[in-house]
């Protein structure tokens, strides 16, 4: 393979904006989805699904469904992710958005176990597998078609805006899961629960649309970078970048894990001693409108002071907020839990994550970088978000406090803090590359 390469294709700043605006909404449209599961674990599909059982452990059943979807997205990442750097990522955008607004309409109509019996879960858990692919492919090839168009020096602001989607996507499903609550019980749990999946596929088509609207990256239709394209870019990325993957693995542990511990657990701590749900919803929502805004600051700053500095005080937060947020939360009083939630998602979530699309691109080559970034991102899903909520709920089923579940977060904080301390600072890689660098790698030392 030639090491000589392009200069990356200056994109002007409309199609920057354009690109922008169509992957925050792509991508809000797609979490809205996926985040809907983990709403439903925390309250409805436990009684509806694995019925018969206390309800804690019907709890611990729900999120075992949830962190198979995890489990399913370092496949996604791999397949979607191997297309990607063979094909384009604009087709993997099309196609994961598809599948995603497909099976969580299907979700919305599923029958329960009252209705089927054992195939309701085991229909269940294969829903959320199709889900988990998709989502696996989604992160990568969102977060490259903004940070393949982005201009020099600015990649960290406008990458940050692809993550804007998460929240988006977030507050509008844990919107409407507050306006279906205030149905009745016997309506919510009979048929007002459906209404969030069933309308999940109004915006998979509004965002379809949206999707088939923008242009390929310049880096990925670059003749040079056509011409070096990999025949397993997967391969090649575990072989020419192993350490940079477990870098972006170990950095997401805390954002990953710790996020899905406030966002999915929280709701289901809140009803173990008596917090009403309502308010948890409220106080998620108000975090993300925040963490909204917060995430494109802290992308903009990681452009001026460096990434690894910006990413690791994100991860310092979680472990000095881990004690606090559950006695906030346990006060019961609307102002403290809020501020509990945005003090997690707002400053230290949003440092993370809003730094996160720069810096993970960054440590990768574009030969292969769909694969390698998807593989970082989606194995902590696993180890990670995937399973906090379970392992937080076993840990309060097993002794009745949150002090367990704050020790473990403080464990996802060092990692990440070790493993960002580890890596390289990448911003310098902003600066205008050379054709000899343009289709390098950050970490040259692998």
């Amino acid at each position: 393979m030639s090491s000589i390469t392009p200069q990356k294709v200056a994109a002007s700043p409309q199609s920057i904006r354009k690109v922008a605006i169509a992957s925050l909404t792509g991508t809000a449209l797609e979490w809205y989805d996926f985040f809907l599961y983990g709403t439903a674990s925390a309250l409805v599909f436990g009684p509806l699904f694995f019925p018969g059982a206390s309800a804690l452990a019907g709890t611990l059943a729900s999120f075992g469904t949830f962190a198979v979807g995890f489990a399913a997205r370092p496949l996604g990442g791999i397949v979607f992710g191997h297309f990607g750097d063979r094909l384009g990522r604009k087709p993997m955008l099309v196609i994961t958005l598809l599948i995603m607004g497909f099976t969580t309409f299907l979700i919305g109509a599923l029958p329960t176990y009252a209705q089927i019996g054992v195939w309701a879960p085991i229909l269940l858990v294969l829903l959320r597998v199709l889900q988990g692919i998709a989502v696996g492919g989604e992160w990568g090839g969102s977060v490259l078609m903004i940070t393949e168009h982005a201009p020099p020096g600015r990649r960290g602001f406008y990458s940050a805006w692809s993550q804007v989607g998460i929240n988006l996507g977030f507050i509008t499903s844990a919107g409407a899961f507050a306006a279906v609550q205030t149905l009745s019980d016997e309506a919510f749990l009979s048929w007002g629960w459906r209404i969030p999946f069933l309308l999940g596929a109004i915006p998979a088509l509004v965002g379809l649309v949206i999707r088939l609207k923008i242009e390929e990256t310049p880096e990925f239709q670059a003749p040079q970078h056509e011409g070096n394209r990999e025949r397993l870019p997967i391969l090649h990325a575990l072989r020419t970048h192993p350490r940079s993957i477990l870098i972006a693995a170990g950095a997401r542990m805390a954002e990953n894990g710790g996020s899905y511990v406030f966002l999915v657990f929280s709701l289901a701590y809140g009803t173990h001693i008596g917090v009403d749900s309502g308010l948890l919803l409220t106080g998620i929502i108000v975090a993300n409108v925040v963490e909204a805004a917060s995430m494109v600051g802290f992308g903009a700053l990681s452009d001026r002071i460096g990434r690894r500095p910006v990413y690791m005080a994100g991860a310092a937060t979680l472990v000095i907020i881990a004690f606090p947020f559950f006695w906030l939360v346990d006060t019961g009083t609307p102002a403290l839990v809020w501020l509990a939630f945005v003090i997690a998602l707002g400053i230290g979530h949003g440092a993370m994550i809003g730094t996160q699309p720069s810096f993970f691109t960054e440590l990768f080559g574009a030969s292969s970088r769909y694969s390698a970034i998807s593989l970082g991102h989606e194995l902590a899903s696993v180890f990670a978000g995937g399973l906090s909520p379970l392992i937080a709920t076993a840990l309060l089923a097993a002794t009745g406090s949150s002090w367990p579940i704050s020790f473990y977060l403080v464990g996802l904080g060092c990692i990440t803090l070790v493993a960002v301390y580890c890596a390289r600072e990448t911003v310098q890689r902003d600066a205008p590359p050379t054709p000899a660098q343009q289709l390098q790698p950050a970490h040259t030392h692998e």
